[in-house]
């Protein structure tokens, strides 16, 4: 029997935008068709639904959750629709599935058993945050989530400032909101003056704000970040030589 396709379905960021309002037409319309949902978490994949404008009951869709919770014999169940014919989506409960998101082990499975996997368009909190930034886009590195613990997390980023001035590298790396405010005022205290640090926060959202500055000024101009998504991302100034002609 053929197997059916995975389709990677992006999400919204940020409220109160509703995914139909951030989604391509043919992703919604992809979206709209699927009965098999495996999603980060089933409140959030039922809202998403609803925000693209399926009509039919919701639970009439089998959604599945996968998350750090998740048992490892419970993937053969979300896989099982899949190996049936049936056409399954992941979504993730914001941005773009599969990155920084539990269901990449999902994906890793399907290319594993020959199922077709499609990613499909949609925002991106990384590619956004990098694009808007100003600062290298041909070399970076994404890290997730850095240290919690103070003295780790000041390694961390001495460690990636280091990186990022020999290999002229951006580095970018995501926070739990309320955390947000720490992590800052270790950013501030740890890196260079001379850094560039970006901050992009809220995206897509009706807070949006990116703003890129060197370290120092940020020192002189200390933003409330408030509880809002952000993106991190830094760019030491490079040790490289410059090439003359």
């Amino acid at each position: 029997m053929k197997p059916g396709t995975l389709y990677l379905i992006p999400s919204n960021l940020s409220e109160p935008f509703l995914p139909a309002q951030i989604l391509p037409a043919t992703v919604i319309a992809t979206a709209i068709r699927l009965n098999h949902y495996i999603a980060e978490n089933a409140k959030a994949a039922r809202a998403f639904l609803k925000g693209i404008g399926v009509v039919r009951p919701l639970l009439e869709i089998s959604i599945l959750e996968l998350n750090d919770r998740t048992p490892k014999h419970a993937l053969n169940d979300m896989i099982a629709p899949l190996v049936a014919g049936h056409d399954v989506g992941l979504v993730s409960e914001a941005g773009a599935p599969g990155v920084a998101d539990p269901g990449a082990v999902i994906v890793a499975i399907a290319h594993q058993r020959g199922i077709p996997v499609v990613p499909l368009v949609g925002p991106s909190s990384i590619l956004l945050g990098l694009m808007a930034s100003g600062l290298n886009g041909q070399t970076f590195a994404f890290h997730g989530y850095l240290a919690q613990d103070k003295t780790a997390r000041a390694a961390a980023i001495i460690a990636l400032e280091k990186e990022s001035r020999q290999r002229n590298m951006t580095q970018l790396f995501i926070e739990t909101p309320y955390r947000n405010e720490a992590l800052f005022a270790d950013l501030i205290k740890v890196l260079a003056p001379s850094t560039q640090l970006c901050l992009a926060r809220d995206l897509t959202g009706n807070r949006e704000n990116v703003q890129t500055m060197s370290v120092g000024e940020w020192r002189k101009h200390m933003p409330a970040l408030e509880k809002l998504p952000t993106l991190f991302l830094f760019l030491a100034e490079s040790t490289r030589p410059r090439v003359t002609r």
